[in-house]
């Protein structure tokens, strides 16, 4: 199923994980994959590669075997940016043979050790070849708190409404930790005409190390509401684990009771922590059902 017609009916919940990198046990992504599929999730995404490799092999796998094993929809992510026309091309074709049906579109993180390969600059490049060539549901990257490389808000809402253009069904938001961010970028994406759904998306954080790399790599803002709670658990272990679940869980909360499309948790691979927030917002999730 096309995850686009999934907003038709009701507001989704969706789960994210990683594949385990080479040297990893896989029976472990498997293990969590089964606990995680207890929660019956609209979908669950799966990100290119392993520790940030190249191969995207176990990606199409763990995507093709979410759908086979638990019956549950899923997506590949695939970021073009080191990757040429006819690479491109050689993935989509397994991922098409795979049975998928949904791919996340991302340009990628420009990274010192590889040169981009020069045919997919941005992920609206990746879109437009995608959506010439195939039928897959597509879906994009959008950022509540502007994209690192944009000149201002405007010229971030210029590019996102550019991806839709060229054929991004359904976006999901980088990870914030204020609504009001969440709230601001999408009445601005309405009203420059991105209809497209946009989903929440929601990393609960259970320490202090994710809270660092969080800001270096993504520049999320930390309120200060955040951070007293930091200030108070940050030695202890246990506590910043269920502070950080509860702050996620108040944030789906709010985001669901102003009428948010989908909301998008960032597991971490974590099915103890998943499963404490869909839990608590189960009930909330249930009753808004669409009408037709």
């Amino acid at each position: 199923m096309k995850t686009a017609d999934l907003f038709k009916q009701k507001t989704v919940f969706s789960l994210e994980v990683f594949p385990p990198k080479p040297d990893a046990d896989e029976r472990v992504i498997y293990q969590t994959l089964e606990q995680l599929s207890d929660i019956k999730p609209d979908f669950i995404s799966v990100t290119y590669g392993a520790g940030g490799g190249k191969n995207g092999s176990k990606t199409i796998q763990i995507a093709s075997d979410i759908q086979r094993r638990y019956g549950v929809e899923s997506v590949a992510h695939l970021p073009c940016i080191n990757l040429t026309k006819p690479q491109a091309k050689e993935i989509l074709d397994r991922m098409q043979e795979a049975g998928i049906e949904n791919i996340l579109a991302l340009r990628g993180d420009r990274t010192d050790d590889a040169a981009p390969a020069g045919d997919f600059r941005n992920a609206s490049d990746l879109i437009s070849f995608i959506r010439a060539h195939y039928d897959f549901n597509i879906l994009a990257a959008c950022y509540p708190e502007i994209h690192s490389e944009s000149s201002s808000a405007v010229d971030d809402l210029k590019w996102l409404k550019y991806k839709t253009d060229c054929g991004a069904d359904h976006l999901i938001t980088q990870l914030f930790l204020d609504n009001a961010y969440f709230y601001d970028f999408q009445e601005k994406a309405r009203i420059a005409g991105i209809s497209a759904p946009i989903e929440a998306g929601i990393m609960p954080v259970t320490n202090k190390r994710q809270i660092e790399r969080m800001v270096k790599l993504c520049g999320v803002a930390l309120p200060k509401k955040f951070v007293r709670m930091l200030e108070k658990y940050e030695y202890h272990e246990t506590a910043l684990r269920d502070a950080g679940i509860a702050y996620a869980i108040d944030q789906i909360t709010d985001l669901i009771a102003e009428g948010v499309d989908g909301i998008h948790l960032y597991t971490m691979n974590n099915a103890y922590i998943a499963h404490r927030i869909f839990d608590a917002v189960q009930s909330l999730i249930s009753a808004n059902v669409r009408s037709a």
